[in-house]
């Protein structure tokens, strides 16, 4: 998505109280000196001592807002980043939106520094200018002499700190267009040596996550829930349960989605929860198996689809496919994939003073969330507080459209006397369980090849379980019966592929299923990619000189993703592997970045296949934080390389099989010997680095396995013929 917006759009007011001065954005023009903060969207905040603070308004899971958004504030206010501290945003969509989500507030889809990177500049450059300002006017000097560094204004043969100005700022009116520093002048912006504001503490223990929230007479709260999706609690006896220490009571929930048992602690929440009996109604429930599902979905991608993805003329590929002289055809399955973050789903809620609630919460999408109380509780959204807290990974999980876990956190509020706090506690168990997935999808693609090895022809079929339909954001992303997060990656792929035709057909969801990381991309690229080796080998070509084929003569895109390529290639010394050892390459665009990878592995398929080296080109626009990018790009490759390998979400009647890290193994660091990260040099926008590393990295290494061993057409690998060491 392409966000055009003025300079003026961006920043247009300012405020002062008597000792804070507040710069931020607001759409309906300039505000007087003077205005109550509370009017503003402040994404700068300096105190009369001069303690510098950026708002942050997308919520940090691991991803690194915190550290990029502070950079940006940093850079153009003329501070250090040690001296420069953050706190996350409250909940008001009305100022902290995401600009490329409308009016809502989130963090998703790798578009914290896209949607930010010019907001939070603009409100640095508007503080330094006033701040000048202030300090030209006390000294009688022309404000273009001045200039802040280190907290320091300084000039005109005078200096001295911020803080002795901020009072008399906060008296003018922010500039409309404050001038952004030239990239020449950048000290921060792009300096590898900028480190993580978020590592220290994280590593010494004074971060908090939710899961760390442990108010004054708290309860805890766990729920069961139905072993079968979309099963409804009709009954409990808990005659057993008041044995265990600590049990206070259960109660079905309101929307019958579960069974809540309150304790005193989590230790005796779930041990009571396991002595509890429950009926349920499974009248409405799946009962389908996984063997069902993929016979379904193989069935709907290998039969006429339901709709036309990218205006193409499917009869007319398909004539220039039967007319090739090779024809190259493979059809795939992807299963479902649970999310599995580190910290598992927890919240705590807690009614105020002034009768209105606080939600303690790793808020991902705190509008959501937000939306859903007021409605529950019969509050204004004025009298609900979203705390944002730290969050230990999310990949998706924490940002769902119904905000499940919010609602059942306050659904189990409601059944209380309102007294206490009540904490909502899920275990790992719960969250493999019992959450949301990314869906299961088919793939078939037949590839038409004249003489010379050119493609003639695509015709690309995916069956899949809609993401977006039937939530608030189908309006936005599904057109013409197209959910475009089910084809991302094909429909818009970058290559120049004659006579391409996609077709794409939904299929009944076996469960709730969302977003997972990279979304519609972690399949899609899976197939293109290894379909590209797979027409590279039946052709005789290079698999690199292939593609780049294919990139020729294009624009941007085109270009931007042969640059990654080429150096990715280069890097990893394609084609030059040592005695013994594969290698693979994939290359994909994701959320307005080009990614590509190499895969260099050992052994093989029957004995067992040792990754020794992923070497990745990413071109994300410019890097504002260096350190944060090769981070992301490491543990999108880890992501996505673990979950190809040996993970899936199987189904029984209905009931997932899975249930915990021995049976959903995560990335293990051995699996992996080394990851080397080039970053290409880049003077356009930025864009997001939390996704795109996720996607060539497991048809990177499936390619890497079938240059000299089986195609891997099904997922997880593990299961489907190939064994690691």
């Amino acid at each position: 998505m392409t966000l055009n917006t003025s300079r003026r759009g961006f920043l247009k007011s300012a405020a002062a109280a008597a000792t804070v001065l507040y710069v931020g954005a607001r759409a309906d023009g300039v505000l007087a000196a003077g205005s109550a903060p509370a009017q503003l969207n402040p994404f700068v905040k300096i105190d009369a001592d001069g303690t510098v603070t950026a708002i942050v308004k997308h919520f940090e899971k691991g991803q690194g807002p915190a550290t990029g958004l502070t950079t940006l504030i940093a850079e153009e206010l003329g501070v250090s980043i040690e001296d420069i501290r953050y706190e996350f945003a409250p909940s008001d969509p009305s100022r902290y939106n995401n600009l490329m989500f409308g009016q809502f507030q989130g963090t998703g889809g790798s578009t914290a520094m896209a949607n930010s990177f010019m907001q939070y500049r603009q409100a640095g450059a508007a503080a330094r200018e006033m701040l000048i300002s202030a300090a030209a006017k006390d000294w009688g000097a022309d404000p273009a002499a001045l200039t802040i560094e280190d907290g320091i204004i300084k000039g005109a043969g005078q200096e001295a700190p911020l803080a002795e100005f901020v009072a008399a700022a906060a008296q003018m009116e922010a500039p409309a267009e404050p001038r952004l520093k030239d990239p020449s002048e950048f000290r921060l912006i792009g300096n590898a040596a900028v480190k993580r504001k978020d590592s220290l503490p994280k590593t010494n223990g004074t971060a908090k996550y939710a899961m760390d929230l442990h108010l004054p007479g708290q309860m805890v709260v766990v729920i069961a829930r139905s072993p079968r999706m979309g099963g409804l609690a009709t009954g409990f006896d808990d005659g057993d349960a008041k044995a265990v220490k600590g049990y206070i009571r259960a109660a079905i929930l309101p929307n019958k989605a579960g069974l809540a048992v309150y304790a005193e602690d989590t230790w005796g929440a779930f041990q009571a929860r396991e002595a509890i009996s429950v009926e349920w109604d499974f009248s409405a429930a799946e009962s389908r198996s996984s063997d069902q599902i993929r016979k379904e979905l193989l069935a709907a991608v290998n039969a006429a689809p339901q709709f036309n993805a990218n205006g193409a003329d499917q009869s007319a590929t398909a004539a220039l496919i039967d007319g090739a002289e090779k024809v190259v055809d493979h059809t795939f399955y992807f299963p479902l994939l649970a999310h599995a973050p580190m910290e598992p789903l927890t919240c705590t809620i807690e009614a105020d003073a002034d009768g209105g609630v606080t939600l303690h919460d790793g808020a991902q999408m705190p509008t959501g969330p937000h939306m859903a109380m007021a409605e529950i509780f019969q509050l204004p959204m004025e009298k609900i507080r979203i705390n944002t807290m730290f969050a230990g990974g999310s990949f998706g999980r924490r940002a769902t459209p119904t905000a499940d876990y919010q609602v059942e956190a306050a659904l189990a509020f409601v059944l209380t006397d309102r007294t206490r706090p009540v904490k909502l506690v899920w275990s790992r168990e719960d969250d493999i369980t019992g959450g949301y997935y990314r869906p299961a999808v088919a793939h078939r693609v037949r590839v038409g090849l004249n003489g010379d090895g050119s493609i003639t022809g695509w015709d690309h079929r995916v069956a899949a379980q809609s993401i977006m339909k039937g939530t608030p954001f189908e309006a936005f992303t599904v057109h013409d019966g197209v959910d475009h997060s089910s084809v991302e990656g094909v429909a818009d792929s970058p290559y120049r592929i004659p006579g391409q035709f996609v077709g794409l057909t939904d299929t009944a969801k076996a469960t709730t299923v969302l977003w997972w990381r990279s979304v519609g991309h972690t399949h899609t690229a899976y197939v293109m990619e290894t379909m590209m080796d797979a027409a590279a080998r039946a052709a005789g070509r290079d698999p690199v000189a292939f593609r780049l084929a294919l990139l020729e003569g294009g624009g941007a895109d085109q270009q931007r993703l042969a640059g990654v390529l080429k150096l990715a290639a280069e890097k990893g010394r394609w084609g030059s592997a040592p005695e013994g050892r594969s290698q693979g390459i994939a290359v994909h665009k994701s959320f307005g970045s080009y990614v590509a990878e190499v895969v260099e592995i050992s052994g093989n398929a029957a004995d067992g296949v040792q990754i020794e080296k992923v070497t990745c080109a990413v071109d994300c626009g410019i890097a504002v934080n260096p350190d944060v990018i090769i981070a992301q790009m490491e543990g999108g490759i880890g992501y996505g390389l673990g979950h190809a390998m040996r993970d899936e979400i199987t189904l029984t009647d209905g009931a997932v099989d899975q249930s915990n890290f021995p049976d959903y193994e995560p990335l293990r660091i051995g699996d992996i010997a080394a990851i080397e990260v080039h970053i290409l040099p880049s003077a356009e926008a930025p864009t997001g680095v939390g996704e795109p590393g996720t996607p060539p990295a497991a048809p990177a290494l499936a390619n890497a396995i079938a240059a000299h061993g089986p195609q891997v057409t099904e997922l997880p690998m593990n299961l489907n013929g190939v064994s690691f060491t």
